[in-house]
């Protein structure tokens, strides 16, 4: 079971009982490729005109060509202002007369210092405690990064010059501190030895805590980047070299990379030195492209993106996914390890005697991503002995879209953490249809790496829900999980895997979604041999069995975090520490004194504990026990001064129906409502289902948590004097019987009629300069609210979003019922079939590239034409080379760009009253409301591709197609990562 907690500006990847880390590390997120450089593609419709704006001119203008140097548009010009931050005539010409013309601009230089600053590293700690590393990064890339030539093959991006996923972020250097005893770091000892410019990934420990692993590229004449390389350094020295003494040995990452096989040896994944090069697409064809379903199966597949589309295609993944395993040591000496094969992961055995090998092959599929491929699992010995093989998958084009829907066969394959070479894996009874209804619905088996003759495997658990995962601790304890989702139970049960005799019982269960009853998760320590088992607490004299149980602590007043020493029989619990909620926000993140086998004396508890207020960005502290004193580890700057002193407040609210709502408001630094009265104001959200009103009514959250702010937060328009009413709730709630959906719009607006009425009660917000924004469902969710809710709103801002579900039929977001089966409900959520509703200004902002599953870019190029065909004010802008989520400097500070503008001249200089015509249009909602029957035949045959989510759920079949990569956008992108 993987335990995930996010912040607002990190998140912490926590130990994982099933394939824990070696290390504990901030990770800092993908940056999501050279090919020509574009200018967005922009179109826009002014309604002040009173006839459509189309003409061979901008057709022509569509795509340009020519990239401005930012010197040229640097906006460091002077700008007066007006009342509340708004800009003075003069520049809202300027912004008026730039806005028709080409190339990338820059936003304000109060909203471009803050994305300018730069990054907090990200922090590694050694197997034993006793060292950090401080990775060092660099600040947004540069376009030319993502316009680097790659290939989308069955799901994933490939850069095939450096034969690894594209688009990857990296660190620029490393440096390693020692803990010291008093908990202070000492001085920064620099990896030297690196090539000038190198691009550094897959940091990793050896398990003794000697050695870093990781690999190397560097930047090419041409603008492209060399192959990877792995290297080795010296821990106690600093020093860094080739593992491979032969130059011409390389890393293949399309999949996995390399693993520390002991403390002085690793298994590479490499390219294979006999390959040559790449295959190259035939001229002529040699015949069309044809898919038959002459069996009459029942395949239903969400709009995945960047499938496999050929036999050319097919060639290519093989030519680029399969890897030469080699075995090499620290002194030179290298071992070649079975055959070619597309090798996806690398997992040796706790006692470094096995290691489970899993690949795929063929056949292929051109409708599913590679995921859902046939898959072979095999044991082998770590010196290169082939055992035997474990499964082989077939094919998985029919895993139902049903959420909680599986894949036939064995799944989770994985060793026992607490033990040195043993199996355990988990497989369906219900086909993996999760519409059967069957008991129990999955059975997880164990047995040796190496059973006896005619030995069956063993039965651990059963299980009526769909399984989570095991938290492993000995022989006698361990934690399962299973959950269904349609009807947000939960459940751990606690079994003795070493005896039948004992009984396995239920220990917590609950609604996932009722986050006030969560009661924690285990903590974990570290083995011996760097695996992760449930940390057992003794007390003096006490023979009970206790656990740590780490909560988010969620309450009526916010998020307040909790460590509690739990009775594992009793269920009786005592809280041994709780954060401060009077100023600070504080966590804990790791175990740090897990270095002794067997049971964690409580009075030589060790915690590293993070800390953070509403102005004082994240620090991390070690706190040791009895005398739970803190000591600061690290001292990181505040990364936007000039923001420090801004207002938060946590507020609550009631939608007319009775639900509790919440949102975080922020006012800029120095508001004074005498003298400044009510400002224009920003709302970004992102709605959320739910079966049960109490669980929406829930605050999440905690009203001390740091203000983070990421390159494209709304929280930047603090910067210019705005109010921001950031991730108001918006649940859509389904209880009983009843899908959420089928009651979205009426709920929807109702949110946002509480939320607005409240900003507007409070005197913070104007009335009629009320803007609202989103990313993703976010922005599905914007043009919704322009759409049936304009008297609340005097302009929107939509990035990334899908407006035709149409184009989704097979489900979308945690919608799992198809078009065919909802036909009311998916026309009734379409803003699309609504375009001639919206009156309000409108923003469309979207990657070219969008690779997210359901949110293809074309679904914003269709809902600009429609807009534009009732005459809308609207501006559509599409980012070259840009995914789901934005990530260049050029196109990010473009984006912030197009953003000010729309607000400044649409909300800030609005002089009409929201509310004018408000009467008008309730009239015509409840006269000329969207006509289900009418619009549903002429929308049944959408045109929605075959596109592929490379982080799709892929294994599931119902996973969240357009859940955003980077988390509602109120939540900022991270600048350190745990």
């Amino acid at each position: 079971m993987r335990l995930h907690m996010f912040y607002h500006r990190f998140s912490l990847l926590s130990l994982s009982a099933s394939s824990p880390p070696h290390f504990l590390s901030l990770i800092p997120s993908r940056f999501p490729r050279l090919r020509t450089h574009r200018d967005p593609r922009i179109q826009l419709l002014h309604t002040s005109r009173k006839h459509f704006i189309h003409s061979a001119a901008m057709d022509a203008s569509s795509r340009f060509h020519t990239l401005v140097p930012l010197e040229a548009v640097s906006g460091e010009k002077t700008v007066t202002r007006g009342s509340n931050g708004s800009l003075s005539n003069a520049h809202d010409a300027e912004y008026e007369d730039s806005a028709l013309g080409g190339g990338y601009r820059l936003p304000p230089p109060e909203i471009r210092d803050i994305v300018d600053a730069p990054p907090v590293p990200a922090l590694s700690f050694s197997p034993q405690r006793d060292k950090i590393l401080f990775l060092k990064r660099r600040a947004l890339p540069p376009l030319s990064d993502l316009a680097r030539p790659e290939e989308k093959l069955a799901g994933i991006r490939i850069d095939g010059k450096c034969n690894t996923r594209s688009r990857m972020s990296f660190y620029t250097g490393i440096g390693i501190h020692q803990l010291m005893d008093d908990g202070t770091l000492g001085p920064e000892k620099e990896v030297h030895g690196l090539p000038d410019g190198a691009r550094i990934n897959f940091v990793s420990w050896s398990n003794d805590a000697r050695h870093l692993s990781f690999s190397v590229r560097v930047d090419e004449g041409d603008g492209s980047c060399s192959k990877l390389k792995v290297w080795i350094a010296d821990v106690e020295t600093g020093e860094a070299k080739p593992l491979f003494q032969s130059p011409d040995i390389y890393l293949n990452a399309v999949f996995d990379n390399f693993v520390w096989v002991d403390d002085s040896t690793l298994l590479v994944c490499t390219i294979p030195s006999s390959r040559g090069d790449p295959p190259k697409k035939p001229l002529v064809p040699s015949g069309p492209k044809i898919q038959s379903n002459e069996e009459k199966n029942i395949v239903q597949v969400r709009t995945f993106q960047d499938l496999l589309k050929d036999e050319y295609d097919e060639d290519l993944l093989d030519y680029y996914a399969t890897s030469q395993l080699v075995l090499a040591s620290l002194d030179g000496t290298t071992k070649t390890f079975g055959t070619p094969s597309v090798y996806t992961s690398l997992d040796p055995s706790p006692d470094q005697k096995y290691i489970l090998i899993s690949s795929i092959h063929r056949p292929y599929s051109f409708i599913v991503p590679c995921g859902r491929f046939p898959k072979k699992v095999d044991l082998w010995t770590t010196d290169g002995k082939f055992l035997r093989e474990l499964c082989d998958l077939p094919l998985a084009e029919d895993i139902p879209i049903a959420h909680n829907s599986v894949r036939r066969g064995m799944r989770s394959i994985n060793w026992r953490a607490d033990k040195p070479s043993t199996l355990y894996w988990v497989e369906t009874q219900d086909g993996g249809d999760a519409k059967v209804e069957v008991s129990p619905r999955d059975i997880v088996y164990s047995e040796p790496a190496e059973p006896r003759e005619g030995e069956e495997p063993s039965i651990l658990h059963k299980l009526d829900l769909r399984y989570g995962g095991i938290s492993w601790c000995d022989n006698s304890l361990a934690l399962v999980y299973e959950s269904w989702y349609k009807t947000r139970k939960t459940r751990t049960w606690v079994i003795s895997p070493g005896s039948k005799e004992v009984s396995p019982w239920i220990l917590f269960d609950r609604s996932f979604e009722d986050v006030y009853s969560d009661p924690g998760s285990p903590m974990l320590r570290r083995t011996d041999a760097g695996t992760y088992v449930i940390a057992r607490i003794k007390k003096e004299n006490d023979d009970a069995t206790y656990i740590l149980l780490n909560g988010n602590g969620a309450t009526p007043e916010g998020n307040i975090p909790f460590l509690d020493l739990f009775d594992i029989n009793t269920g009786s619990k005592e809280r041994i520490w709780q954060s401060d909620k009077e100023k600070y926000y504080e966590t804990v993140v790791a175990l740090m004194s897990d270095q002794t086998e067997g049971e964690l004396d409580l009075n030589q508890l060790k915690i590293l504990t993070s800390k953070e207020s509403k102005t004082e960005n994240t620090q991390y502290y070690i706190q040791s026990w009895p005398d739970k004193k803190a000591c600061q580890i690290t001292d990181f700057p505040h990364p936007y001064p000039q923001l420090a002193s801004l207002h938060k407040e946590m507020i609550r609210y009631q939608r007319k129906d009775g639900v509790q709502l919440t949102a975080t408001l922020y006012l800029p630094p120095g508001y004074d409502s005498a003298k400044d009265g009510a400002l224009p104001c920003l709302v970004w959200s992102y709605p959320g289902e739910f079966k049960s009103k109490d669980a929406a009514g829930q605050v999440r959250g905690s009203p001390n948590e740091f203000a983070g702010i990421g390159p494209t937060s709304p929280l930047l328009w603090l910067a210019r004097r705005f109010a921001i009413l950031s991730g108001p709730t918006i649940p859509i709630i389904g209880e009983g019987d009843e899908e959420a959906n089928d009651r979205y719009v009426e709920q929807l607006v109702a949110s946002a009629e509480a939320a607005v009425e409240e900003i507007t009660k409070r005197g913070v917000g104007h009335p009629n300069k009320i803007a609202v924004g989103g990313h993703s469902y976010g922005a599905f969710m914007t043009a919704n609210l322009l759409a049936h809710a304009p008297h609340l709103f005097c302009c929107g801002i939509a990035r990334s979003g899908a407006y035709n579900r149409t184009l989704t039929p097979f489900g979308f977001q945690n919608e799992d019922r198809t078009l065919w089966e909802a036909t009311n409900t998916y026309v009734e959520m379409s803003p699309f079939m609504a375009a001639d509703k919206i009156k309000k200004p409108i923003l469309l902002i979207h990657g070219e590239e969008d690779n997210n599953s359901g949110t293809l870019t074309v679904q914003s190029d269709r809902f600009f034409n429609a807009l534009k065909g009732h005459g809308a004010l609207c501006r559509l802008v599409i980012l070259p080379f840009e995914s789901h989520g934005y990530s260049a400097r050029e196109s990010i500070m473009h984006v912030l760009w197009e953003t000010d503008r729309w607000l400044q001249k649409y909300c800030v200089s609005n002089s009409s009253d929201a509310n004018a015509n408000l009467n008008v249009v309730k009239n015509d909602d409840s006269q000329g409301g969207t006509n289900l029957d009418s619009k549903a035949a002429i929308v049944t045959g959408g045109e929605g591709g075959t596109n592929l989510d490379s982080k799709a759920a892929i294994a599931t079949g119902g996973g969240g197609a357009e859940t955003d990569h980077q988390g509602p956008e109120g939540s900022s992108t991270c600048r350190s990562l745990l």
